[in-house]
């Protein structure tokens, strides 16, 4: 008969507990999802209040020792501005000349612009037009058919059942309802292809001589216009250089997608969890107060559950109150962990924030790790996702990383000043004697940058500069 047997084996493995699992769930989140997880965990957990009125970042007083946990996040809260006072004026302003809750005068919110859709627009032209009941719901079968670009992607016959009109529309029919909806703004809109919404807005180059050329290149020499050639396209038409590139640069003021304006896609903003300021000649860092959440202990549920439910049987409760006092104090972690690795990437990229891209020097984890005393892992979730506004722009803090690069001197150079000096010589090239990348590559290595030219192409093609013979512009 077979036999069973235990064996015992000894080893050592590490294991987060539950409150540093939360720490560093909420570290590594980025601002958006981090406000999400506290409001859930808000509205699930008795213990925590939001506190709108307190300017503290939380409240870690949990009431068991009586000594309120320091908030080094609060202490880095930039100092009062001397600057303008901007919320005289400003809608709802208490300090505001108006009067914001006069039913009499209205509200602000009544002059803000409501957003409409493409369909909502072509619908309220068309029923200003001064034509025939069956001939305004032909037009809008076919404003319901466009999609988000304002294009007609289907055949006219297959929209002739969509409307259950009576009797059937012709073919005829529905060519003029394409034709009414195409003479509606914005020009361009229910074309059914680059083409003909590139001709739909020709009407709006005033010069006739200029149209015409602007139509026969759009009609026959589409391609050559995407593909700049300039030069062909004088030799094909027989008309200067100068007069072609006049006629594409309006050409390319057309809109390709005139649906785009009223798409329901709305573009996300970055909102910064750091603020760069320079105030008496250094630059010092804060933190973003829009994105620190008012958050404290709830004492008179906390103190409900010490006196009446605390001996008792209350596990749900118990879980709670810890969960309540882990997150006050992981949200201070957070904050002031996202401060520690601001400021030192302030110390180390200082000349970036005085002369721009090409004074970035190489940073790796490991110094700034070093630097503020945490594991090379903790800077990696800090620097993903965490956001930082200079004067230059609003960066994510791990912009600021990037390895050395050796030069002819025996020094080293950043990736992202290499490419700053690139984008510089890119746009101080001459337009009739654009730089190829070779060109480039020659360039630097003479300054004792010795460069790849396929590192170039990339890193051109990553700043979307074109290659240099579509970059030509005839003198």
């Amino acid at each position: 008969m077979p036999t069973s047997a235990l064996h015992a084996n000894l080893g050592q493995h590490q294991a987060l507990s539950p409150r540093l699992q939360q720490a560093v769930r909420l570290l590594q989140m980025s601002s958006a999802d981090f406000v999400q997880a506290l409001s859930e965990t808000l509205q699930r957990n008795p213990f925590l209040e939001a506190d709108s009125a307190d300017e503290t970042l939380v409240d870690l007083s949990d009431g068991a020792s009586g000594e309120p946990a320091a908030s080094a996040a609060a202490e880095a809260s930039p100092a009062p501005s001397n600057g303008p006072d901007w919320g005289d004026g400003l809608p709802g302003s208490s300090r505001s000349g108006g009067r914001a809750g006069d039913d009499d005068d209205g509200s602000w919110m009544d002059t803000m612009a409501v957003e409409t859709s493409l369909a909502a627009h072509l619908h309220a032209q068309i029923d200003l037009l001064n034509i025939p009941a069956r001939d305004r719901a032909l037009a809008k079968v076919v404003v319901e058919s466009l999609d988000d670009d304002g294009y007609l992607r289907e055949p006219l016959d297959a929209l002739i059942d969509e409307g259950a009109i009576e009797p059937s529309p012709l073919p005829e029919e529905m060519r003029i309802a394409l034709c009414r909806v195409q003479s509606l703004e914005p020009a361009g809109v229910g074309a059914r292809s680059v083409q003909e919404a590139l001709l739909l807005q020709l009407p709006g180059i005033v010069l006739p001589d200029q149209r015409e050329l602007a139509r026969r290149i759009v009609s026959d020499h589409l391609d050559r216009l995407a593909a700049r050639d300039t030069p062909g396209l004088a030799r094909s038409l027989q008309r200067p250089a100068q007069e072609i590139e006049q006629a594409c640069a309006r050409i390319r003021q057309f809109d390709p997608r005139p649906g785009w304006r009223f798409s329901a896609t709305r573009v996300q903003y970055v909102t910064p969890d750091v603020i760069v300021r320079k105030q008496r000649g250094a630059w010092t860092a804060s933190l973003n107060m829009a994105i620190v959440p008012k958050l404290r202990m709830n004492r008179v549920i906390e103190e409900l559950y010490r006196t009446r439910c605390r001996r008792g049987n209350n596990g749900e409760l118990a879980t709670h109150l810890l969960e309540a006092r882990w997150t006050l104090r992981n949200v201070e972690q957070r904050f002031a962990t996202i401060m520690d690795v601001a400021e030192a990437i302030i110390e180390r990229q200082h000349a970036f924030l005085d002369y721009g891209p090409m004074a970035m020097k190489p940073l790796c984890l490991r110094e700034i790790a070093e630097k503020i005393g945490v594991h090379e892992s903790t800077v990696s979730r800090v620097t993903n996702n965490k956001y930082m506004a200079t004067p230059s722009g609003t960066f994510e803090l791990k912009y600021f990383f990037s390895r050395p690069m050796a030069t002819a001197s025996g020094g080293s150079c950043s990736p992202t000043a290499l490419r700053g000096l690139v984008k510089t010589m890119i746009e101080a090239e001459q337009p009739e004697a654009p730089l190829s990348d070779a060109d480039i590559t020659r360039m630097l290595a003479r300054q004792g940058l010795m460069v790849a030219r396929r590192t170039i192409t990339k890193y051109r093609q990553g700043m979307r500069f074109e290659a240099a013979e579509r970059r030509y512009r005839a003198g």
